[in-house]
């Protein structure tokens, strides 16, 4: 089956009128950034949208324009129902699979309607999916959406709405422009959406400067108490319980961007962050060069995501969790120190 087919959205949105957009557990900046985004440009062809996510997100992505259009399934439990009733067509946005939509995907599974996929995950599962539009050497779902907007229509002006929404989903994934960005085309569409008047600054600043102090002392304590570092396998970990994560009061999002500075380490080609959630111990992983994160969280942790950046979970406790790590690492030695040495 065809990966990239932009056509095949253009013509099911101009088919359809009733649209449900979605997007993974978990939701990052990526996620809900393109799921705004495509909210606002349906709404603007005048089509009937309904936005739902699986859970909370952090609040550092909260203020985006149409925010409170977002349903959380695990908490709008009523108003879901019936926003997905009457549904025609379901974009699924930054995810491969429909079971990466976590506590939805039993209700996705079996929705009667067209599904279309949009993302830039390796591996797709196609047999989810009516529609595919996967392009994994795209810097971000919302760049990708970019060019869907484009092919349905060429003269389409990009509002300050939409661009914000896309320019939080690039920048986020991209880590500010700092990896995954390599190819021209990310900062031509980059260019594009800040011709349209929206501050970079100013975007910047509400994503990455809004540290609760609480999130401040977390960070602090995880890279002064919890940091382990093996030079042996180029590797470094944190690993935070359900108790540290309480004593600092923690909030959805509190975590993010902690296992970077695992990975900022010289020599290091390897960093991640352990977190004690309520029944399972989530794993996020960094990794440097061609040292494949994606594969190590498929094959140990039921996870993935991209080469250098990825996730996945374990249903034992968090000490044995530790051991399976440690117990994975001598087979990727070799690959790690290689890395470590360029």
């Amino acid at each position: 089956m065809e990966f990239n087919q932009p056509g095949e959205i253009r013509s099911t949105i101009k088919q359809y009128n009733t649209f449900l957009v979605t997007t993974h557990t978990n939701p990052d900046g990526d996620a809900i950034g393109s799921s705004l985004a495509l909210y606002h440009f349906l709404h603007e062809l005048g089509k009937d949208v309904r936005l739902i996510v699986p859970n909370l997100y952090p609040d550092f992505l909260a203020w985006m324009p149409g925010n409170e259009n977002i349903l959380v399934y695990e908490r709008d439990g009523e108003k879901v129902k019936q926003a997905m009733e009457g549904v025609e067509a379901v974009f699924c946005l930054d995810y491969n699979a429909i079971s990466r939509s976590g506590s939805m995907k039993a209700v996705l599974a079996e929705i009667d309607a067209v599904k279309v996929l949009i993302d830039h995950h390796p591996q797709p599962e196609v047999a989810d999916f009516d529609i595919l539009h996967s392009i994994t050497e795209t810097s971000s779902t919302s760049e990708l959406l970019y060019g869907c907007m484009k092919a349905c229509d060429p003269e389409y002006m990009v509002s300050p709405e939409v661009a914000t929404c896309l320019y939080v989903g690039i920048m986020t994934d991209t880590g500010s422009f700092s990896f995954a960005c390599d190819r021209p085309e990310t900062f031509s569409v980059t260019a594009e959406l800040l011709a349209t008047g929206i501050s970079s600054e100013w975007i910047h600043r509400k994503v990455y400067d809004t540290f609760s102090e609480d999130r401040l002392r977390l960070l602090g304590f995880s890279l002064s108490e919890k940091l382990m570092v093996m030079p042996e396998f180029a590797t470094a970990y944190i690993s935070l319980s359900a108790k540290e994560l309480k004593r600092f009061n923690y909030k959805v999002g509190d975590t993010e961007g902690i296992v970077n500075y695992a990975l900022s380490i010289k020599g290091i080609s390897l960093a991640v962050l352990l977190t004690e959630r309520k029944a399972h111990i989530r794993l996020s992983f960094r990794s440097r060069g061609n040292f494949n994160v994606n594969v190590l969280a498929r094959e140990y942790f039921g996870g993935g995501g991209h080469r250098n950046a990825a996730g996945g979970d374990s249903y034992e406790s968090l000490d044995s969790t530790i051991k399976k790590l440690h117990a994975i690492l001598p087979a990727y030695r070799e690959q790690l120190l290689e890395e470590a040495d360029k």
